[in-house]
């Protein structure tokens, strides 16, 4: 498995530094098949002009982020466009001082694609367009590029998909800044595709100052910002992309909002998400959340707290257990097996190798008794996550490449060798310092 420095550097870092890389994930990728197939699906679906909405539950660290990037490069390579964010104080679903249009905003700075993973995407999303059309133009009419014909041609093409917005909600408007937007190509005027781009990612605070600059009387609002989204889909697919898919991580910020009122009305959001997909509402279009099981389970604070949600959400009576229902709304994530975390670890002694030029001496039983050691501690059986485990493998890793006269089995059982702490460990820490600290 030979793999770019440069990659193996960012997976390295990254894994260490506890955040999912956004590059070189099928070179570390284990298990997750029965979670990611059911995804899968949900992009098959979403390619044939359906909807899907999806809820990811798992504990901080189990794997969450890394199944969302793992789909997010999937579907990027089969021509999806890709919009995420990560909720937080300042971006909700909704609320009263733009929080939600704030999660528009950084939804669609987020843009990517094939072309462009890195986000940023929409001005090239919205040229390519542009430049797609004239050249299937071009290619039907054996016209030239600068004929009155072939322009007239063109603008005929780019209003019929124009037309087929009108009959969206807020439709009339997004195909407005189309047409502005087409014209301003055209013209070479780049001053007015910069306005109309920040229109389009919601950056026009006041109808005012749209007004002014744009002479349209309309802005994207905290009320309407998902209307958009539905909008931006359908024209993406128009646009020749296959579908557009919509991550957002860190549910658990709209637990922790204390107002109850405040957190019930991002919750009726989120119902409305979840109906307009399974209603056949929106198209070419697909929703993952992601949060902890506490944040979306809990009925006093979570999302099951909204009575309408949790009717839909809840489990049967025959799911449950070692019985799961991978098209069930909510995709509970399992624990990686033992054997699984083995894998890992063998991909990941590899990657360390590779990245600094040195041949790999742990063998199997070494990696067999680190994961047997991380497995023994405190609470692991129900605690320790993968994000544990790497962090803790790739610092061993660390030390035995910057000591090489070290033995493995000497730095594991050192009391030196400090792991990182599971949950119950960190509670145990905690008591016991209170306790002394009483003493005192």
């Amino acid at each position: 498995m030979k793999i770019p420095k440069r990659i193996a550097s960012t997976l390295i870092n990254a894994l260490k530094g506890g955040v999912v890389p956004r590059i070189g994930l099928p070179y570390i990728t284990v298990g997750r098949e029965p979670e990611i197939n059911a995804l899968l699906r949900d992009v098959e679906i979403i390619a044939d002009g359906g909807a899907a909405f999806r809820f990811i539950s798992g504990k901080y660290g189990s794997g969450k982020s890394f199944l969302l990037q793992t789909i997010r490069n999937y579907v990027m390579d089969r021509n999806f466009v890709v919009v995420d964010a990560d909720l937080s104080p300042e971006r909700r679903l909704q609320g009263t001082k733009g929080q939600g249009l704030a999660t528009y905003r950084e939804l669609i700075q987020n843009m990517s694609t094939k072309t462009r993973p890195e986000g940023g995407a929409l001005p090239l999303v919205l040229d390519k367009w542009i430049s797609g059309v004239q050249s299937s133009v071009a290619i039907e009419s054996g016209l030239d590029f600068d004929s009155e014909e072939f322009t007239r041609l063109v603008q005929q093409r780019i209003f019929t998909v124009i037309h087929d917005l009108n009959g969206l909600v807020h439709g009339f408007d997004f195909a407005r800044l189309l047409t502005l937007y087409y014209q301003a190509y055209l013209d070479g005027d780049e001053e007015q595709k910069a306005k109309i781009i920040r229109w389009f990612r919601g950056e026009y605070a006041t109808k005012t100052e749209a007004k002014q600059e744009l002479g349209v009387n309309v802005i994207i609002t905290d009320d309407d910002w998902y209307e958009y989204m539905k909008i931006f889909a359908a024209f993406l697919k128009n646009a020749g992309y296959a579908g557009m898919l919509v991550l957002i991580d860190e549910l658990v910020n709209i637990y922790k909002i204390p107002n109850t009122i405040t957190r019930q009305y991002n919750y009726e959001k989120i119902l409305t998400m979840y109906n307009d997909t399974l209603q056949g509402k929106a198209k070419y279009f697909g929703i993952i959340l992601c949060g902890t099981p506490q944040c979306i389970e809990d009925t006093r604070r979570g999302v099951y707290s909204y009575e309408a949600l949790r009717s839909r959400l809840a489990e049967g009576r025959f799911a449950g257990g070692d019985t799961r229902d991978m098209l069930a709304p909510i995709i509970r994530l399992s624990p990686l097996t033992n054997e699984e975390m083995l894998i890992l670890v063998e991909k990941l002694t590899d990657i360390h190798a590779q990245l600094f030029g040195y041949e790999p001496h742990l063998t199997q039983d070494d990696l067999i008794t680190f994961i047997r050691i991380e497995y023994s501690r405190v609470g692991a059986d129900s605690h320790i996550t993968p994000r544990e485990i790497i962090r803790d493998f790739i610092e061993l890793l660390d030390i035995l490449f910057q000591n090489p006269g070290l033995k493995v089995a000497e730095l594991m059982s050192s009391k030196d060798f400090t792991y990182a702490k599971t949950p119950l460990e960190e509670q145990a820490a905690d008591s016991l310092g209170e306790y002394a600290e009483f003493e005192l």
